[in-house]
């Protein structure tokens, strides 16, 4: 089976997995939640925050949906979700403020977060959801993206053990830490993702889209790479049936 990826809509909003629906790691500000409360419904804030940067910057996410596109006669699409990715510019992502390794470029858009549904992994699709928004990053003409990736040894760490800026930005909000909540730093460089700020634990990437007069050509053979990794990684018989 094959996923058909388009650019997040605010109406499509419940079609996300729960966890996606919920999670506000990187949206919501812990420190205007204050230590002592919890979010009531972090569902409104996180529909909330994808209104605000629809808005006020445009597409900020990508989802997978499964099987065929719907009929012609304007039905709604229910198909099921089988991954996202978001992205956004990164003074509107709170948690961008608090990692130890930032802060992010100013030429670049922040990669926040990405969710493959089990079963979907085999079939290359966080490999095809990167190059989507690669592509759609470079039609909006801008130069870099950077993502705060998670190292293996930040899986085991102790957040009182750690220096306050590593634990300010380990704090977890809600149902959310940055164990589930943060793409994997190998992923990042497997994708080609270069380290410019090293940390033992939360390293910042960057993709570079703009690599002056053969920039062009550069991103469109770093898609074609992306997209033939995703193929490669299918197991015989992957994507002809459903």
């Amino acid at each position: 089976m094959s996923a058909r990826i388009s650019p997040l809509r605010l109406e499509a909003f419940e079609q996300l997995p729960k966890h996606a629906r919920r999670c506000v790691f990187w949206e919501v500000d812990p420190d205007i939640v204050g230590r002592e409360d919890h979010l009531t419904d972090p569902e409104f804030e996180k529909e909330a925050w994808l209104s605000m940067v629809m808005l006020e910057w445009g597409s900020c996410g990508q989802v997978a949906l499964a099987g065929p596109p719907p009929a012609a006669d304007g039905g709604a699409d229910e198909a099921p979700c089988a991954g996202y990715i978001l992205y956004a510019p990164p003074n509107a992502v709170p948690r961008a403020q608090r990692m130890p390794t930032g802060p992010v470029s100013a030429d670049a858009v922040l990669l926040t977060s990405m969710g493959v549904e089990p079963g979907w992994e085999s079939d290359g699709l966080p490999h095809t959801l990167i190059a989507q928004v690669v592509a759609e990053l470079v039609r909006r003409g801008v130069r870099a993206l950077e993502a705060f990736g998670r190292t293996a040894e930040a899986d085991t760490i102790d957040p009182a053990g750690t220096d306050p800026q590593t634990r300010a930005a380990v704090e977890a909000l809600g149902e959310c830490s940055f164990d589930h909540c943060m793409i994997d730093a190998d992923f990042l460089t497997e994708v080609g993702f270069d380290v410019v700020s090293p940390h033992r634990y939360f390293p910042r990437l960057r993709l570079e889209l703009d690599k002056g007069l053969g920039w062009k050509a550069e991103v469109e053979a770093a898609l074609e790479r992306l997209l033939n990794s995703a193929e490669l990684s299918q197991p015989v018989g992957a994507g002809n049936g459903g």
